[in-house]
């Protein structure tokens, strides 16, 4: 008999299993966290700290900052869809198999500007030389680089920023992505490189499909297109992918709100009852990129006000129910930070208060005294 599933039923579990209902305990935690959420975007480090913060009782972002830099047991490189996220340390075998695994396109980059998949090998071999056991800025790594392929790696053919960059950066991501590079600390305001810890990467089926069981767990019950929208891959390849997990019996089909969807095998129990109420979640936070259908996550009016042509993460989002109800901006100043939220609704007495409470974690996680402004988000998207 196929298991039937409401959007309550999954909302519940995804926030439980995202700590969201229920905060993960002490100030360690934060890799516990992040390895829950799958990844954590850190584009912006603050919105990260917010992210890994709010998920916990008493992590600030001091704490992820010593998990990165001094413990080590996260690690700050790029992550799904090339970008940058944060990612648990012990999980970096899994990461760099099955994201090199991803099958990708040319590129926009007019022919004589890429590199060939040879030239890429090269690039990537060559980085991880270079930053095995020290932290370089991006300009150092170029010569570092550029010494150990050829004056090819160099050219300025990469359009960015209103200048042009050398050759090898368009491949900095699969650099990061297989395990050859990651940030390091900020040398004053420089962005430094440097090589996560060494580690043996997993057999490459292997890696694929336990990261569609992981994302499954976290996400699911979801489909093979919305996979391959949350890691940016061809969507024959995450169907084909999926088929092969459901012939070997490792992921199973279910009904989602009456459409066809998959869970991991065994993994049908969800919670009758609905999570209740408020959490404030910060810039391309994972659970608002990750959640599907996203029609069901942003209703109505969240829909137009909370996301960007359809995009989510471009705004910090406020959670009621499980669903988002508003947007949310936070101004600092010193040891102040003003937090202005915007509700689509109206609020309860007993939402009001929780959204106290959450303002006043986010000022905890921030390390500084928040203070709680109820009215309009004037700023624009990713402000």
């Amino acid at each position: 008999m196929t298991v039937r599933i409401t959007w309550d039923q999954a909302s519940a579990r995804r926030l439980e299993r995202q700590f969201l209902a229920t905060p993960a305990e002490g100030a360690t935690a934060a890799s516990e966290i992040v390895g829950a959420m799958l990844a954590a975007h850190a584009q912006v480090l603050s919105a990260a700290e917010v992210s890994i913060g709010v998920r916990g009782t008493g992590t600030t972002r001091a704490d992820v900052r010593a998990a990165l830099w001094e413990e080590r047991s996260l690690v700050k490189t790029h992550g799904p869809r090339g970008t940058v996220h944060l990612l648990a340390a012990r999980e970096l075998p899994l990461w760099s198999t099955a994201l090199t695994a991803v099958p990708s396109g040319a590129g926009p980059l007019p022919p004589d500007a890429r590199v060939t998949e040879e030239q890429a090998a090269q690039i990537v071999a060559a980085v991880g030389e270079a930053l095995d056991g020290v932290c370089l800025t991006v300009d150092e790594l170029t010569d570092a680089v550029v010494a150990r392929t050829g004056s090819w790696a160099g050219d300025p053919v990469m359009p960015a920023f209103q200048e042009l960059w050398p050759r090898w950066r368009q491949v900095m991501h699969r650099a990061g992505q297989s395990g050859a590079l990651c940030f390091g600390p900020n040398r004053g305001r420089k962005v430094t490189y440097t090589r996560p810890p060494h580690f043996v990467p997993l057999p490459p089926q292997e890696a694929t499909r336990e990261l569609v069981r992981r994302y499954l767990r976290a996400y699911g019950p979801s489909t093979p297109a919305y996979f391959a929208k949350w890691l940016a891959a061809p969507g024959g390849w995450a169907g084909a992918l999926f088929g092969e997990l459901a012939r070997a019996g490792e992921i199973e089909e279910v009904v989602f709100e009456d459409a066809p969807a998959w869970v991991a095998a065994g993994d049908t129990a969800f919670p009758d009852e609905p999570v209740r109420g408020v959490r404030l979640l910060p810039y391309f936070d994972a659970y608002g990129i990750a959640v599907q259908p996203r029609e069901l996550l942003f209703p109505g009016a969240a829909y137009r006000r909370a996301l960007a042509g359809g995009q989510a993460g471009n705004y910090p989002v406020l959670l009621v129910d499980g669903v988002v109800a508003g947007v949310w901006h936070q101004r600092r100043q010193g040891r102040r930070t003003t937090v202005t939220v915007e509700p689509l609704g109206r609020l309860t007495a007993r939402q009001r208060r929780e959204l106290g409470e959450q303002v006043e974690r986010v000022g905890d996680v921030l390390q500084a005294k928040a203070e709680l402004v109820v009215g309009q988000v004037t700023t624009g998207p990713h402000a």
